[in-house]
């Protein structure tokens, strides 16, 4: 609030943005290392399920001989 009594004018900022260039061999390297991969997650019930089903088959046929 002081500075523009004293002449003070806002100045713009200087901004330096360093240059950057697209180098194909640096982008395969990146994309390399980042490997980025859809995994497909293990079905993890498959084992227990099918405990499951053989359990419930034998119930039913020890039923079934009574």
């Amino acid at each position: 609030m002081i500075k523009p009594m004293f002449g003070h004018r806002p100045k713009n900022r200087k901004f330096n943005m360093p240059l950057r260039y697209y180098n194909p061999e640096e982008d395969e390297k990146r994309k390399k290392r980042i490997r980025i991969g859809v995994r497909r997650r293990r079905d993890r019930y498959g084992g227990r399920l099918l405990v499951y089903i053989v359990g419930l088959c034998i119930v039913v046929w020890i039923i079934s001989l009574l």
